[in-house]
């Protein structure tokens, strides 16, 4: 068992056009057309996220996607996770990852979880309209392991676990019968000459205490963890609205709540920090969170965020999960791009280079100690 800890940063392909955006959402649409959209809600709220170092990149370009893998490689990180989206063999937001395994040179590992939800309006807060449905079949589960098979998990560059491709589901729950679904998996991959999988979902919606049992190999957490936040007053913003709107006695236009949820990065980090970690369950880790450009109501934003404050929780998980009792040594941090949802390790015109080099400084300061 190798004794690496492998940081694997969590990333989203959506920075390109699409045919399907360009329908959804106005032609030419990309992550950046709502991160450029954003504004601050309040005094001292960090908005807009815009990029710095690697600029407003189009990941069809094989420039940016080598900027992105040396960036990577330069401050500690192990391997990119992609979210993968396939509807009933419909595939979208692949182009990056098909370009990168036509070339060579870009050797940097990578991973990917399948993002097995409904693709809806929910960036909007329309959570039920629904844009491509996620359907599971047996035939469904036959078709797409076949396609990971001879697409990703025979490239050299796929990150594997004791020579097994990890393959990680994004939500579990969604599934008519997991167990099933993994056992045919299995048997696929055999078929297709790939000896075992090494299988794992994200906690993101649904924590499983048999996941084993299920057929899992390994758990991973999800943060922000949302079902794990300090109690949340509102923000002193919403308060005074709300005097206001009492003094003036204005009604509200309508019953649905627009209130942003707005928690204390430090608050939050200090609540993770009394985690008890489990051997079978990989530690996640967020740099920052705000997904106020997506939603325009009802956001979580976490405030104040710094990277000294991530580096702290950093650390604290070098220290103290038990790694010498983890099979995987993936740490996984959520995320490498998610501009839209202010969750970035890459740089920003605020903090620069900061969380990347907090990132690598604390990493190799663990190694030295060990």
């Amino acid at each position: 068992m190798s004794n690496q800890i492998k940081p694997i940063a969590i990333y989203l392909p959506q920075f390109h056009p699409i045919k399907e955006n360009d329908i959804w959402w106005g032609k030419g649409f990309t992550e950046w057309t709502n991160v450029t959209k954003a504004a601050p809600k309040f005094k001292g709220h960090y908005q807009p996220h815009l990029p710095s170092d690697l600029g407003f990149y189009d990941l069809r370009l094989e420039e940016s996607r080598l900027a992105q893998e040396n960036m990577a490689k330069e401050h500690g990180i192990y391997g990119f996770c992609y979210y993968h989206y396939w509807f009933n063999g419909k595939k979208i937001l692949d182009e990056p990852l098909k370009r990168k395994l036509k070339n060579p040179k870009e050797d940097f590992p990578f991973m990917v979880c399948w993002a097995n939800e409904n693709w809806t309006r929910s960036w909007d807060g329309l959570d039920k309209e629904v844009l491509l449905h996620q359907d599971y079949s047996e035939e469904d589960d036959i078709e797409h392991m076949n396609h990971l098979c001879k697409t990703y998990f025979s490239d050299s560059r796929y990150i594997k676990h004791e020579g097994k491709p990890v393959f990680i589901i994004y939500r579990p729950g969604l599934f008519k019968d997991i167990k099933k679904t993994i056992s045919i998996w299995r048997d696929v991959a055999r078929n297709n000459g790939i000896a075992e999988l090494h299988i794992g979902y994200m906690q993101s919606w649904t924590s499983l205490d048999n996941h084993n049992e299920l057929g899992f190999d390994f758990a991973a957490e999800f943060q922000p963890n949302f079902g794990n936040v300090p109690i949340v007053k509102e923000h002193f913003v919403i308060r005074i609205l709300k005097k206001i709107r009492k003094k003036l006695k204005i009604k509200k236009q309508n019953k649905k709540s627009t209130k942003d949820k707005v928690i204390e990065y430090k608050d939050f980090v200090e609540q993770q920090k009394n985690v008890v970690y489990k051997t079978n369950v990989s530690p996640s880790i967020t740099p920052m969170w705000d997904n106020s450009s997506r939603r325009r109501t009802n956001a979580t934003i976490f405030n104040n965020s710094t990277p000294e404050i991530y580096g702290s929780w950093l650390n604290h998980i070098l220290k103290n999960y038990p790694w010498n009792k983890n099979a995987e040594k993936f740490l996984f941090i959520n995320a490498w791009n998610e501009w839209a949802e202010g969750n970035h390790l890459e740089p920003c015109r605020k903090w620069g280079k900061s969380y990347l080099e907090f990132t690598k400084s604390i990493l190799k300061d663990y190694e030295n100690e060990k």
